[in-house]
């Protein structure tokens, strides 16, 4: 249900339409955005509707209309900086339009992320966040339609509006809450990360790193980022997913056990006979002839802990952890926004620049006492059978001298 002052209109599907639209919106403060695509056959989403709001209307846009032009919307999302872009959990929405751009909107605000500062927890869910804020719990009757089908029914247009309607009602209250608890600030550093287009600026070459590696044989993990590579250039280029090119255990075989002939490929698990001579066989064995060892500064750490520490240190880590937990649970604000797991255990084992629990407003809420703790001028207590922290005798004595 959209806020009785708020316009809806019909389903937009013409330029002129489009372009009254976007010459209103270019003008307000904010405009809430949220897509609807579909990627379960294909390796680029498919964006099948975009929705908008500001304070005053809201439409859905159809980007599968015959012959409508999206830059007029395309650029007051990437090029006009007056008007606040605001997303809930935004990373597909965005990937979405830097591939239509090779830029990503700007300013931006994330109501997921912002909802980690408010004492929502980590990684909210939509619907919840709305229940929790309006009162009302969202239709989902609609959440796993087929949205490249046409035409769109009522119900299905009413689903996909009501996540920008509810989003432009949610952002100014959020927005209040965080001016009344000083912790705005807090989240330019976060939205800074979660715009930079380098996050969607996914290079090839690079596949192989979110693959589960096979140890730190130099060779091997070569093979396997060769192969990575080809793998992700034929989804690419063919526009389906990488599973469907070949997947992701059969790629670690060809990795650890490389054929030595195309032919081979018809004996690979996975792989049909038609590798065998096949020109999609024939490029996965081109991709093989190039293979070089992986360089020493690529190999992958030994373990997930950082080089250095230590067994103690390990377990200062841990201390580390139970205090954000404490901390998180005193202020409110999602232990992920606080501190990441490699900062604690870098601090631990001995590292005191370039983190960022040791600097800005991170550094007054958790980065202090973590130091603390590290040093030894802190250590954990129970009163009453509730865990809490405390000056340790020597910071005392110290301190009275």
């Amino acid at each position: 249900m959209a806020p009785r002052n708020m316009k809806i209109h019909k389903l937009i599907s013409d330029n002129g339409k489009l372009a009254e639209l976007v010459g209103r919106m270019s003008t307000a403060p904010f405009v809430a955005v949220d897509t609807e695509f579909m990627r379960e056959n294909s390796y680029w989403p498919d964006l099948c509707l975009i929705q908008i709001a500001s304070s005053e209307e809201a439409a859905a846009i159809d980007p599968k209309a015959e012959g409508l032009d999206l830059t007029p919307l395309l650029d007051l999302l990437v090029a006009n900086e007056d008007v606040l872009k605001v997303f809930h959990a935004g990373g597909q929405d965005l990937e979405i339009i830097y591939n239509l751009t090779g830029k990503t909107p700007v300013p931006l605000f994330d109501t997921q992320v912002a909802a980690m500062a408010l004492g929502f927890g980590e990684q909210v869910g939509y619907s919840n966040l709305v229940e929790s804020m309006l009162g009302h719990s969202l239709d989902k009757g609609a959440r796993f339609t087929d949205w490249s089908r046409r035409p769109l029914d009522k119900r299905q247009i009413d689903y996909a509006i009501a996540d920008v309607t509810h989003l432009a009602t949610i952002f100014p209250r959020m927005v209040e809450k965080l001016r009344k608890n000083g912790r705005g600030a807090w989240l330019d550093e976060e939205m800074e990360r979660l715009a930079d287009p380098s996050s969607f600026a996914f290079a090839p070459e690079d596949a192989w790193k979110r693959l589960k590696l096979p140890g730190r044989n130099p060779l091997l993990l070569g093979r396997l980022k060769a192969l990575a590579a080809w793998r992700e250039r034929e989804a690419r280029n063919k526009n389906l997913p990488r599973g469907r090119i070949v997947k992701d255990d059969t790629l670690g075989e060809l990795a650890s056990h490389p054929p030595k002939t195309q032919d081979d490929l018809g004996r690979i698990r996975g792989l049909s006979q038609g590798w065998r001579t096949n020109d999609i066989g024939g490029r996965l064995m081109d991709a093989l002839k190039s293979v070089e060892p992986l360089p020493a500064d690529e190999l992958p750490d030994r373990g997930p802990k950082r080089p250095g520490l230590t067994k103690d240190a390990a377990l200062v880590s841990d201390l580390l952890k139970l205090l954000l937990k404490i901390r998180s649970r005193e202020t409110g604000v999602a232990p992920k926004l606080i501190a990441r797991s490699d900062d604690l255990e870098a601090l631990a084992a001995g590292v005191r620049d370039g983190l960022a629990i040791l600097s800005g407003w991170r550094f007054d809420e958790f980065g202090r006492e973590a130091l603390d703790l590290v040093e030894g001028r802190l250590a954990f207590a129970t009163e009453n059978g509730r865990l809490k922290m405390t000056r340790t005798a020597e910071t005392e004595a110290t301190s009275s001298v």
